[in-house]
């Protein structure tokens, strides 16, 4: 099969979720004879490479301005040549779905992977908000499928739309083996530390995480691991909610590191609650990491019984002041939590997005879809 993967920043993955599904499930794809294109916006000045895992590369320009970077891309991939003949196209991020017409109108079947539950993210105001309401309605309406990554963001179209989703989450690599020397450059020593990695937005919390943390009595320091791409007001009041104990060490692209520092860690912290299956939550518990989740459905859709949740910094204040006077306990649950992770597969998610293709490319799929029109559920209070 000749697929497209659109709507990414695309690969080599350094950015997020979606970035990663690309590479793992897109190389998986071509190493099992498909003719995989993604299309991606590569930053300017890195190289622009032709090919990458098997996969076929098409680099497009995009509006460097956060409403608009993810549209404009799209917007000129879809009318793209390298489209031609294609058999079939993934869609990632239900921000497309305006341009879905486009795709069809080339008689070519298209899955859309809805993401999460974008409108309520805090970096969206009024305007972007109703924006993302719309497109979920518009993915839903003109969509061949539609593709969710956790159980309760299928939930949320069954209720809200009526609308029937596949669910294929992420995959979670186990790391079997960690190494620690990578975590010298970061002054921390294994398992004498509590981590966070996330995007500086709202609705990852890593303010609250902050402000739980130093209210604690906590020895061992927060080592946090992200940026904030568009909010410079939200990075200041992170620094500024810090105090000593708190490093603060920006973006890290070396996966390596990024694995050695969930394996050795004594907490990872995780404040997500508007996506789905999160991959930064898989890649802790593959690396066996006692993890502290925001309380929220998804979260507990993946670690279950094996971690700890809270939803304000009181609750994480008193988690992490218990966990450092039990650190075994705490080793033992993300031992527990790794075994898990096995029933998130790569491999299988590989298949599953193959299985999906085929059935598009021969339009193995109802002809009448959902209207798109919301119905009052759960989700809409």
């Amino acid at each position: 099969m000749r697929i497209a993967l659109i709507g990414t920043r695309g690969v080599p993955a350094r950015y997020g979720g979606f970035e990663t599904a690309i590479e793992e499930i897109g190389s998986r794809l071509a190493d099992a004879g498909h003719h995989v294109i993604v299309f991606c916006r590569t930053p300017e000045g890195e190289e622009q490479l032709e090919t990458y895992k098997g996969m076929h590369l098409v680099h497009l320009p995009s509006l460097h301005k956060r409403a608009l970077e993810t549209l404009s891309h799209t917007a000129l991939t879809v009318i793209d040549r390298h489209l031609k003949d294609v058999d079939c196209a993934v869609v990632f991020n239900a921000a497309n779905a305006p341009l879905l017409p486009v795709i069809r109108a080339r008689r070519i079947p298209v899955a859309t992977h809805v993401d999460g539950l974008e409108w309520r993210r805090g970096k969206w105001s009024g305007t972007g908000q109703q924006y993302y309401r719309i497109s979920e309605q518009l993915a839903v309406r003109w969509s061949d499928a539609l593709i969710a990554d956790a159980q309760g963001i299928a939930d949320y179209y069954r209720e809200e739309f009526h609308a029937p989703t596949q669910l294929i989450a992420y995959g979670a690599p186990i790391l079997k083996d960690p190494q620690a020397e990578k975590l010298t450059p970061l002054g921390v020593e294994s398992g004498k530390y509590h981590l966070v990695v996330a995007r500086f937005e709202p609705e990852n919390h890593v303010l609250e995480i902050v402000q739980g943390y130093v209210k604690s009595k906590a020895e061992h320091p927060l080592v946090v691991v992200g940026s904030a791409p568009y909010s410079d007001e939200y990075t200041a009041a992170i620094r500024e909610a810090a105090d000593p104990r708190v490093k603060l060490v920006g973006g890290l692209w070396d996966q390596d590191q990024l694995d050695q520092l969930y394996a050795n860690s004594l907490t990872y912290l995780h404040g997500h609650s508007v996506g789905g299956t999160n991959p930064s939550l898989l890649r802790a518990g593959g690396a066996a990491a006692f993890t502290v989740a925001w309380d929220v459905d998804f979260n507990r859709e993946v670690v279950q019984e094996a971690g700890e949740y809270f939803s304000t910094p009181e609750q994480l204040a008193a988690i992490l002041e218990q966990v450092e006077t039990e650190p075994e306990r705490a080793q033992r649950r993300g031992y527990e939590l790794q075994n898990s992770m096995h029933r998130y597969d790569w491999d299988q998610v590989a298949r599953d997005y193959e299985e999906l293709c085929v059935d598009l490319m021969e339009r193995n799929f109802p002809r009448r879809r959902p209207s798109g029109r919301r119905h009052p559920s759960r989700w809409s209070r």
